[in-house]
């Protein structure tokens, strides 16, 4: 049911809705993490406290989706705003962006998904971002002892 994921603006604005964490999709292939947290932090800076942009480890490119938890569902507007229904400026794209809410909503939530995933075990760049509510630094995730099977890992729409 796709109405269970649309955002509604209107809704947000009255505190209808509190879901803080967006999944961006239709994200052009060669954008990397770096990438798209200029875009993002172009006019959202501060407002996030995790991003994640998943990987195809073996061909180095994104899977084309990304989650952002937002440290309050009024600051989903302006990002909503800001990519939904546009076009992708790098890498000549014709792909248009959807902003929907994620299945997995909240820091603390998408944090313990992942925490255990294999994801934590690859390359640094390839983690989820968390934001440090104590420093005020963006920091990669870290792996945890014991990571989860390869059948449990992080599905395309966690």
């Amino acid at each position: 049911d796709n109405t269970t994921f649309h955002i509604d603006i209107t809704k947000i604005e009255r505190g209808e809705d509190l879901r803080t964490t967006v999944m961006i999709k239709n994200i052009p292939n060669k954008y990397t993490q770096r990438n798209l947290l200029e875009l993002i932090d172009a006019n959202h800076l501060g407002s996030y406290d995790f991003f994640y942009l998943p990987i195809d480890f073996k061909n180095k490119c994104n899977l084309g989706y990304a989650f952002i938890n937002l440290k309050s569902p009024g600051h989903i507007p302006g990002v909503f705003g800001d990519f939904a229904g546009k076009r992708w400026e790098r890498f000549n794209s014709e792909k248009v962006c959807v902003v929907s809410y994620a299945r997995i909503q909240g820091k603390q939530s998408l944090v313990q998904h992942f925490r255990s995933s294999r994801l934590l075990l690859k390359h640094e760049k390839y983690r989820p971002v968390v934001f440090n509510d104590d420093t005020g630094k963006h920091e990669m995730m870290r792996a945890c002892s014991s990571p989860r099977p390869p059948s449990a890992a992080a599905g395309p729409y966690a």
